[in-house]
């Protein structure tokens, strides 16, 4: 009897839950609600409880506004790490952070409060401080929590609590104790905008306009010279050059090298002395040009002499120093002691005052001593000292120049080099230099130009400048002697202090009288005054605050004394957090905080410029996020190499989603085709499987050993390029593609289907714990749709990395052979399917023309070549006809296609002779006609 039938309810066709749209912005929110009523964290954790410590200590961001890309970046590596260490076998915690004192939040309160504050205690503001950087803290929590970041979120360490306060109380003790603290008059960064002072890490250089000037001083004490070089009444002048004439007010002398050689010349009736190797590049600058030289002074000549100062009725001492180059200038280097580090250290060396005549707004005082001056803003007296400098007849020449310059990292605005008293901390008093410097060697820094970047940057860095004139943050702890003026601290002073910060926090200072501090044998060493002091009012530095972290946090909450394993923030860092953190460790322990430290680049946009909310390119991480969901965001993180810059744009995005969908799709195949099979009754041994289904799992060992290598090596990046591979070339394009007839048409639990099946739940298993650090999401729903073994964690991040084991080489080199000869085999097939000669590969039949070594091997695969190449037949024969494809490579190999032979199979459409041969099922093959039987 004939049966009439729909074969394709014979077929075993995918069936899962697993959807194959994401709709990531939709189920994430889900899935985190779940992570959390489950404590997945805390599990994660707890699952390895005994195992060996892998601490990575988290860079406070800062609390003020929402998060950005580069924020985003860092927190997506910092939580890959955490969960491959504690998938690999470690017990890795991530203690979030934020750093809650500084500037901004003081501005930005000062700006809410406006006049109001005028009215206010200082308690008062500092709890408005308070109250704003804790609103940012619960907002960038919400936010880090939503890009699927596991750690201890409800309770992260912040820098205003009052246990951390009194740790950064205790770490300034121990500079205090060990002497290297110190206050003095010296050349620092100043905000005259933020009015305080600023360190190196607040600086950053951007282009500026300035005036350039070449201006003229008499020399006095010159009759030698006039007698040496026969002159008459011509007046002899050194001439300087300056792109800041608001500090000639300030000059009190003027530098040449004793190096260099130095020309007197003729100019318009007058005598210029200036470096020779400058003298066309002046002239030329100036218009001038030079009659002849007059002489050829040595600087050792011009020492001592004097020059009149062209705007005050003061001299200007000629001195000598080995700063003075042929760069740029004149060689004659304009010199004000208290407006740059090297005209200080040049002055204090030949004795010169310390003149800085402007207040803290940068404004000039009374102490300038040109009274049409005094009330100016240093920039807008630029032009007037210009006008009166041309008046008197000083100035040369003027021009405007655009320039690299220092700006204030908050307000953006140029800063200025000004002479105050500060406290520093020494960098030689305890070799805290060269210590460091010792120290960088011993760490492993990720990419190695780390060691050369920060190497540099301590080796040129003057004193730690570590006060500040503002409000919010931690007090330097000093009392102010009121009989002379004078500050001092002891660590006895700190030590009462630390007792209070424990209980109150910093506020302590700013509500309690000087005497709840003051010890009771403290006295002013500068009077010998043992009773009226006032408390000091400057705060300290914001990264002396994070610098001590490792104090603050590792060692007293969490009780870790030993170095931090890893160290990970943006390459701006070095002369950060990691530069502080360096020094203050140094300092009071003797070693680094860090065994080794990562850094990332920065954000650019497609054409690599700076991609930030002031420009064009901007798109808010939350709108991304609610477009494309957080996981998109974090293949983006894992397919960028983070050691250099990091590009985002609209063209990268749709690169990363279409690379998110293959690996979904993947996966989704897997798992449509595991519907049916139990791990724990259908497995069938690897030696019991196909040699195709066991070559898949070779190619998923060599996976593992390459994505496991670059997780430990950090390269996640590799990571994904690894994962994104396997599933659409040794995956789709080949393995799955030819596993489909077996899948869908052998019998349900037959031994080629439960081998292929097999393969597959092994691969899908392994596969998932690798993506696990970086696809959290879908290795969590992938993980919830497959079929597990009872030995299963319930939780992905609970379960361990898959072991690798030995791959067989051999294996993998027979069947990428094969690979290599089935291009030839698709190239011939997508020819003659693009003359429209057949539609479907299964309509076509191969005719191989080969040598006897090549037909040797291609017949080992047995009658399963068919499927392979994914036709309905193979012959080894001449190739003729019009779709010939010759082989690149090898000589004598060329692949033809034919019609297939036989009647099309209506269950599996493989074309076949046996068609028609049963009579039950007419119109169907035998094989499949067997499998129905």
């Amino acid at each position: 009897m004939v049966m009439e039938k729909n074969y394709k309810d014979t077929l075993n066709l995918p069936q899962t839950d697993f959807p194959m749209k994401g709709n990531l912005s939709e189920r994430e929110p889900r899935q985190l609600e779940r992570w959390e009523n489950e404590k997945i964290y805390h599990k994660m954790v707890e699952n390895r409880s005994e195992s060996k410590r892998y601490i990575l200590h988290d860079g406070p961001p800062y609390a003020n506004g929402s998060l950005h890309l580069g924020t985003i970046l860092n927190k997506i590596l910092k939580d890959i790490v955490v969960k491959y260490k504690n998938m690999s076998g470690f017990r890795c915690e991530y203690v979030p952070g934020w750093d809650c004192h500084g500037l901004p939040i003081e501005l930005g309160v000062e700006k809410k409060l406006g006049p109001k504050k005028r009215t206010m205690q200082p308690v008062e503001i500092r709890g408005e401080c308070r109250q704003h950087a804790m609103h940012f803290v619960d907002i960038q929590r919400e936010e880090f929590k939503r890009l699927g970041v596991l750690g201890r979120w409800e309770k992260p360490y912040i820098t205003m609590s009052n246990d951390y306060e009194a740790s950064i109380a205790a770490e300034f003790g121990k500079f205090v104790e060990s002497g290297s603290l110190y206050k003095g008059k010296r050349p620092i960064y100043w905000c005259a905008s933020c009015k305080t002072a600023l360190a190196e890490a607040e600086v950053e250089y951007g282009d500026h306009k300035s005036p350039s000037i070449y201006v003229k001083f008499k020399l006095l004490d010159d009759d030698v010279l006039r007698k040496e070089w026969n002159l008459g009444k011509e007046n002899i002048y050194l001439v300087i050059w300056t792109t800041t004439p608001w500090t000639i007010p300030a000059n009190l002398a003027i530098a040449l090298n004793p190096d260099l050689h130095y020309v007197a010349v003729g100019v318009d009736g007058e005598v210029w002395v200036l470096a020779e190797g400058l003298l066309d590049s002046v002239m030329k600058a100036t218009g001038r040009s030079y009659s002849t030289i007059v002489g050829k002074p040595q600087a050792k000549e011009l020492e001592h002499k004097r020059c009149k100062h062209p705007l005050i009725d003061r001299n200007s001492l000629i001195i000598l120093g080995e700063h003075v180059n042929l760069e740029a200038g004149t060689g004659a280097v304009h010199t004000a002691p208290g407006h740059g580090q090297e005209d200080f250290d040049i002055g204090q060396k030949y004795g010169l005052d310390i003149l800085a005549p402007i207040d803290d707004a940068g404004r000039f005082t009374a102490e300038c001593r040109i009274p049409w001056l005094e009330g100016q803003f240093v920039e807008d007296a630029n032009k007037p000292i210009i006008e009166k400098l041309k008046e008197l007849g000083a100035l040369i020449a003027t021009h405007e120049i655009v320039h690299s310059y220092p700006h204030c990292w908050r307000c953006k605005k140029p800063i200025i080099f000004r002479v105050t008293d500060q406290w520093f901390i020494s960098m030689e008093k305890n070799s805290l230099r060269k210590e460091a410097l010792s120290a960088i060697e011993r760490v492993q820094w990720i990419p190695p130009w780390g060691k050369q970047r920060i190497s540099g940057m301590i080796a040129a860095r003057p004193d730690w400048c570590i006060s500040r004139q503002r409000l919010w943050g931690v007090p330097v702890i000093a009392l102010v002697c009121e009989a002379c003026g004078t500050s001092h601290t002891t660590k006895a002073l700190v030590d009462r202090a630390v007792v209070l910060f424990k209980e109150e926090g910093a506020d302590a200072w700013f509500s309690h009288p000087a005497s709840d501090f003051k010890p009771d044998d403290f006295k002013c060493p500068s009077c010998g005054e043992a009773r009226k002091f006032g408390k000091e009012p400057d705060i300290l530095d914001v990264w002396f605050d994070s610098g001590v972290s490792y104090a603050a946090v590792m060692e007293n909450q969490e009780g870790i004394k030993e170095q931090i394993d890893l160290y990970l923030e943006g390459s701006d860092q070095h002369r950060g957090w990691f530069h502080t953190a360096l020094l203050t460790s140094i300092e009071t322990r003797h070693r680094a905080p860090y065994k080794r430290v990562l850094t990332h680049g920065f954000v650019v946009d497609g054409q690599g410029r700076k991609y930030s909310k002031s420009a064009q390119n901007y798109v808010p991480p939350d709108k991304l996020i609610k477009e494309h969901g957080a996981e998109i965001l974090r293949l983006w993180v894992a397919a960028e190499d983070y050691r250099d810059d990091i590009r985002f744009s609209d063209e990268i995005l749709k690169r990363c989603i279409e690379a998110y969908r293959k690996l979904r799709n993947t996966a989704r195949y897997i798992l449509g085709n595991l519907g049916d099979f139990d791990p724990n009754r259908d497995m069938l041994s690897s030696r019991n499987m196909e040699e195709i289904d066991r070559f898949a799992l070779a190619l998923l060992k060599r996976l593992k050993c390459r994505v496991l290598d670059s997780y430990e090596n950090f390269e996640f990046h590799q990571i994904f390029h690894a994962l994104n591979r396997f599933c659409t070339v040794e995956m789709s394009s080949f393995y799955l593609d030819i596993l489909k007839d077996r899948l869908y048409t052998e019998k349900k639990d037959g031994k080629l289907r439960r081998s292929a099946q097999s393969a597959l739940w092994r691969i899908i298993h392994a596969m998932t714990r690798l993506m696990t650090p970086v696809f959290s999401f879908t290795a969590d729903e992938i993980w919830s749709s497959m079929p597990h073994l009872e030995a299963d964690e319930q939780f992905v991040f609970l379960a361990d990395m898959p072991k690798i084991g030995e791959i067989d080489e051999s294996l993998i080199a027979r069947w990428e052979r094969l690979m290599k000869l089935r291009e030839t085999a698709l190239a011939a097939l997508e020819k003659a399917r693009a003359e429209k000669f057949i539609g479907n590969s299964l309509a076509a039949r191969l005719l191989i023309e080969c040598d006897d070594e090549t037909r040797k091997f291609l017949e080992s695969f047995g009658a399963g070549l068919n499927d392979l190449f994914i036709v309905s037949g193979v012959d080894f024969a001449p190739a003729a006809g019009s779709y010939v494809v010759a082989h690149e490579e090898i000589a004598g190999l060329k692949i033809s296609v034919e019609k297939a032979l036989g009647e099309k199979c209506e269950r599996c459409w493989k074309y076949s002779i046996t068609v028609g041969e049963n009579a039950v099922h007419p119109t169907i093959c035998s094989r499949c006609a067997g499998v129905l039987s």
